[in-house]
């Protein structure tokens, strides 16, 4: 009596390999760029940036208004803290959605690593978002300076805070709200709480005249006061923090969030 050979074991053709943060980055950078929200926040946060770019500039020359010692720069403000709120709703959604439609399952079964998953988000999400708001920043400032003779011609460190640094504190602001994206799960409910985040300190200081010292802090360290210092030496009110530091402030409370919702990540159930 004669036995069957043994079957021999399958080998696959295909090269197998132990995945890593590379391959992450690249299925976060196929769903970022191919899910309608990416284009229809990043695309409202261009039109807000150039259109109310070019209302400042019709309503200078109407005006005849001078600007002073202020550079034609300082315009941009108003643009970049609006589009901003595009950018923070982008950053609760990159991972939001996923909860919300149960898309997060298949992430992780494809990645089982929940911190290379939250990593590749915020890296791929923190390059566009500092692209696409320093180049539409640095449009917008090019197309003010040609339209508007202010006076003072802008130094090259006003370019830089104007744009890269703009660009750069909004996409940090970004990640604040994707950790609390992380941290909420539930889209509705983390925009709400970082609009509330970025503009009720603001108005809530308003009412406390009998709080000088409160009034005075909420003034100098609420987000449109730090994003203003890129537009302006002194900042909304003397004292408070200009140049550069406001972005190192608000990148300690990004990494402070984004370690929170690492942990939350890891520990809690999907």
């Amino acid at each position: 009596m004669t036995t069957a050979p043994y079957p021999q074991q399958y080998t696959s053709p295909i090269p197998v390999r132990r995945a890593h943060l590379g391959d992450a980055l690249a299925s976060e950078w196929t769903k970022i760029r191919s899910v309608r929200s990416t284009m229809w926040t990043l695309g409202v946060m261009i039109l807000l940036m150039v259109g109310v770019g070019l209302l400042s500039i019709v309503a200078i020359n109407a005006t005849d208004s001078d600007l002073g010692p202020e550079s034609v720069l300082s315009l941009g403000f108003n643009g970049v803290l609006l589009g901003s709120i595009c950018v923070v709703t982008l950053g609760v959604l990159t991972i939001s959605s996923e909860y919300g439609t149960g898309m997060i399952r298949t992430t992780l079964t494809a990645c089982p690593s929940r911190g290379r998953v939250l990593a590749a988000k915020a890296i791929v999400f923190f390059l566009l978002t500092l692209v696409v708001t320093a180049v539409t920043a640095a449009v917008v400032a090019g197309m003010q300076t040609a339209m508007i003779d202010s006076g003072s011609a802008a130094s090259a460190e006003e370019w830089v805070r104007a744009t890269i640094g703009a660009g750069l504190f909004t996409a940090v602001l970004g990640l604040v709200a994707l950790a609390m994206g992380a941290l909420v799960r539930h889209s509705a409910g983390a925009i709400t709480i970082m609009i509330g985040v970025m503009l009720l300190p603001l108005v809530a200081g308003m009412f406390m005249s009998s709080l000088p010292k409160v009034q005075e802090f909420v003034f100098q360290y609420s987000i449109p006061s730090l994003l203003i210092a890129f537009y302006s030496d002194t900042g909304l009110i003397e004292g408070g923090p200009h140049g550069w530091t406001p972005l190192w402030i608000l990148s300690g409370v990004a990494a402070v969030a984004l370690a929170g919702a690492f942990l939350a990540t890891e520990k809690r159930d999907v």
